[in-house]
């Protein structure tokens, strides 16, 4: 314990020291001290941010939150109730106009507490010509997103020129306006800030001018979907095919391309000069569907049955609601001609409806019909065959039938007698050739060369 003590008094020290020195210092601040650094303090809080107080400035603050808290209460009670008064109409003008100036309209607190916080202030100089341009700017973003909000609700007014031109072309205007509106807004807030706009757009034609050389394609699909609208080729909802291109639904019609949805879901991206360029097929401006069958019979069927077949399927088309009259449409129920394997009908009519849907279920009533109809005729339908005519059949000739010789019964004799033996088979089977020339009416066929030894397929014992 002993060896610890003046090791614990040496630390202690510098302690020591360290608070007698602070002790000292303040012993020596004086009353003027204190005074000069509370002036310090004022002079920070009058002085401020730009010469402005900074007590006046969380009162401005102050001022713009109570507004933003009462843009809350604003948008909660009282546009709610303007929206559900506008609903209650029968008009649907009031409720696409409600529901487009809520938005702008609940921005207008904003503005409006803007404008008294900077009154507040009693700014002076460059900060009074600033907030003089946030309030004339705020006011125009209201304006004109008020008249950018309200293209939509008021598009009811070009009804009148969708008659003469395309819904599609109607959609380009309104993007236009749009976009002309948005422009003239930007361009108004610039010259709030004293920014000229005279010079960014004569800026903006030369590169104009620079972009155009290098962006003929753009421009060159522009033309062609403005051509594609002014003709009326094909409109948004309708299914068209392009040849070696693609075949679906169009969804919609930019100013670069035309998005087509394909009958799996997959989009397609077709750019507006290739419509141009290439032949569209409009399936959904068809008057009539078209069905065109061969039907084909088996050949035993008499000439009745196939006249009782033709006039029975024209029959059943001709009093069928569904198809085309004559007088409207092609209708054909012909013989037409003798195929390989069947005799032919053709079937050549036209179905009222285009839906496919309704098409299919119309074909497959008149193939119910078609089918009874021949069924009925008791005769059937034909299917590729073939007939198959032989003059002679390999292998016809009869084969000549050779008696074992004794010899195979004797298989224990003696040489002489294999050799009598096989003399006896020669014998008789020159006997069996000269029976057979007899009952071929004598025919002048070559006798056969007698077989020699072993050639009776025996095994020579």
């Amino acid at each position: 314990m002993t060896s610890q003590e003046p090791i614990t008094l040496a630390q202690s020290k510098p302690v020591d020291s360290i608070l007698e020195t602070i002790s000292s210092n303040i012993s020596n601040l004086n009353k003027d001290t204190l005074v000069t650094y509370w002036d310090l303090v004022k002079d920070v809080w009058n002085y401020g941010i730009g010469g402005t107080n900074l007590g006046d400035i969380l009162i401005a603050l102050g001022i713009l939150i109570i507004f933003l808290i009462f843009r809350q209460f604003f948008s909660r009670f009282i546009l709610r109730r303007v929206e559900k008064i506008a609903q209650r109409s029968d008009n649907k003008l009031d409720d696409t106009l409600a529901t487009a100036l809520s938005e702008p309209v609940r921005f207008i607190p904003v503005a409006i507490g803007v404008f008294f916080a900077t009154e507040y202030l009693d700014l002076s100089g460059t900060p009074e010509a600033l907030a003089t341009s946030l309030n004339r700017s705020l006011i125009v973003f209201i304006v004109f997103w008020t008249l950018y909000r309200m293209i939509d609700p008021l598009s009811f007014l070009l009804g009148k020129v969708e008659r003469v031109f395309t819904s599609a072309m109607v959609e380009w205007w309104i993007k236009a306006i749009k976009v002309l509106v948005t422009l003239i807004g930007a361009a108004t807030v610039l010259e709030i800030w004293g920014i000229q706009v005279g010079p960014i757009i004569a800026g903006l034609g030369l590169f104009g001018v620079a972009v155009a050389l290098g962006a003929q394609d753009l421009f060159k699909n522009l033309i062609a979907g403005i051509l594609i609208l002014v003709e009326k080729r094909f409109s948004i909802g309708e299914w068209i095919q392009v040849d070696g291109v693609v075949e679906g639904t169009v969804e919609s019609i930019g100013f670069r391309s035309t998005f087509i949805r394909r009958f799996d879901k997959a989009p397609v991206f077709v750019p507006n000069a290739q419509l141009s360029d290439v032949a569209v097929t409009n399936f959904s401006r068809m008057t009539h569907r078209r069905i065109y069958w061969v039907i084909g019979v088996e050949y035993r069927t008499t000439t009745d049955q196939l006249r009782k077949i033709r006039d029975e399927i024209e029959d059943y088309i001709v009093k069928s609601p569904d198809f085309v009259p004559a007088d409207q449409a092609t209708l054909f129920v012909r013989l037409d001609k003798f195929n390989d394997s069947s005799i032919d009908f053709m079937v050549y009519c036209f179905t009222k409806t285009t839906v496919w849907g309704e098409y299919l279920k119309v074909k497959e009533d008149l193939a119910y019909a078609v089918k009874a109809i021949v069924e009925d005729a008791e005769t059937g339908f034909a299917f590729p065959s073939r007939s198959l005519y032989l003059e002679t059949i390999p292998g016809s000739m009869p084969e000549l039938f050779s008696p074992p010789g004794k010899a195979n019964q004797a298989s224990t004799d003696t040489d002489d007698q294999r050799g009598s033996s096989t003399n006896a088979e020669s014998t008789s089977r020159d006997d069996d050739l000269s029976s057979e020339s007899s009952l071929d009416g004598g025919s002048n066929r070559k006798k056969q060369p007698k077989p020699k030894q072993g050639d009776d397929g025996g095994d020579g014992t």
